[in-house]
């Protein structure tokens, strides 16, 4: 989820304003405009299309070999997919490698958008139309985002548009829940193309009122306290995990949090136990930690910690008046924390090109949009210190991992529009 900012925005440069100016005023630009219109009914046809396709976590390659077929028929360059699944295609630049008139490495103009869905393997997929408005599950989230990639695309190809920098076009796996940002992990530390990118566009979700340009770092953890277990009767006394795994949670729910730098966590999953007179074997829970600051991610990890110290402890030490006697009375419970999941935070450069280049848009187009942090793609290039921010697909869309997910195609054409002039107010840049 988002957390919106409201900083005092920094004003862009007149030359950004002015290149923006510039741009929109090419005849090429008006005709990719025009595309976005008059291909309206195709771009909804392909997000139901590509909704329908199951994409769990681990389990994207279907909807990996959708894409590529996509980017094909876009007359894409190069289209493949990386070891991870991962579908890659380029459209390729007019400037010569080497640097810039700034003494600036050029390098790739990197558009992505997850493939992934929160929603597990055997999720009813029911996708359909009512009028302007799609239905169904990871229609907007992210079937809107990976269809602004390809509209990107085919108004670049349709309208002949030529631009300096090359254009690397990304349809990445993992970046739900436990898929914990896998694919942008692979493209930043094991790809051959991590080193020439300069600036990562995400695209994520709907709408054009935000800009994610600060990353909201997290951890997650699956604990799982395990004992001998036994009758609630014969072995009363003997240490229950359920308890111990209670009186945990218990004393992690009174750490403290700030409010600057925001903090929080929670405890989504609970699981345990056969039945009502069972004196459970094992006992686990998940926990959610975020923070903008990974020093309070840390803190928080050790009170977490500390916590699980102590309830074990305390349930070896303190049988209940009345216990049975016997061996298991004196197991003791172990525990065993394990780290599901970790994004790590970074920010934007407030001065960054970027910033500065969405900006000038949303002056130029006259759209009203804020800073946000939030958890997306753009975690793993920020906290490289690399240029990245996360724009939405334009359009409208709600209830993001339901099954009562929708996306309105009213307006889609306006995000479709900013995203386009981004990119290529960044590859004009690189000239």
């Amino acid at each position: 989820m988002a957390s919106p900012r409201t900083p005092a925005a920094i004003p862009p440069p007149a030359e950004m304003t002015e290149a923006v100016a510039r741009l929109d005023a090419l005849p090429e630009l008006q005709d990719s405009y025009e595309w976005f219109t008059s291909e309206e009914d195709k771009l909804a046809d392909w997000q139901m299309e590509l909704a329908r396709i199951p994409a769990p976590p681990f389990g994207e390659a279907a909807r990996s070999r959708w894409l590529m077929d996509r980017f094909r028929e876009l007359k894409l360059e190069e289209v493949h997919t990386d070891e991870v699944g991962n579908v890659l295609g380029l459209r390729r630049g007019t400037a010569k490698p080497g640097k810039n008139s700034k003494g600036e490495v050029r390098g790739h103009i990197a558009l992505s958008a997850h493939i992934d869905t929160v929603f597990p393997a055997g999720t009813p997929l029911n996708i359909c139309r009512q009028g302007k408005r799609l239905l169904g599950p990871g229609i907007s989230d992210n079937a809107a985002g990976v269809v602004a990639l390809l509209a990107i695309a085919g108004a670049l190809r349709k309208a002949k548009i030529s631009h300096a920098a090359p254009i690397l076009f990304i349809g990445n796996v993992g970046e739900e829940g436990e898929g914990d940002l896998r694919g942008m992990r692979h493209i930043f530390s094991k790809s051959a193309c991590a080193a020439s990118i300069r600036y990562s566009l995400i695209l994520d979700g709907a709408g054009c009122d935000t800009i994610v340009a600060e990353a909201l770092g997290s951890r997650r953890y699956e604990i799982t306290l395990r004992g001998p277990g036994g009758h609630s009767w014969s072995d009363f006394g003997a240490p229950n995990p359920i308890q111990a795994l209670s009186r945990a949670i218990s004393t992690f729910s009174r750490a403290p949090v700030p409010s600057s730098p925001k903090t929080t966590f929670n405890i989504g999953v609970i699981q345990g136990g056969t039945s009502v007179n069972s004196i459970p074997e094992s006992a686990s829970m998940r926990v959610d930690i975020r923070s903008v600051s990974m020093t309070e991610i840390e803190r928080l990890e050790r009170a977490l910690r500390r916590a699980i110290e102590e309830a074990v402890e305390h349930s070896a030490l303190s049988a209940p008046r009345g216990a049975s006697p016997g061996t298991k009375r004196n197991a003791p419970l172990k525990a065993e924390i394990t780290l599901i999941g970790s994004r790590p935070a970074g920010e934007l450069d407030p001065n960054s090109q970027m910033l500065q280049a969405v900006r000038a848009v949303d002056e130029y187009l006259d759209n009203s949009a804020h800073v946000q942090r939030a958890s997306t793609d753009a975690n793993i290039p920020l906290s490289l210190g690399r240029e990245a921010l996360a724009l939405g697909s334009g359009g409208s869309g709600g209830g993001a991992h339901t099954l009562q997910e929708w996306f309105d195609c009213k307006g889609r054409e306006t995000g479709l529009k900013r995203i386009l002039l981004v990119v290529l107010a960044l590859a004009a840049a690189e000239a």
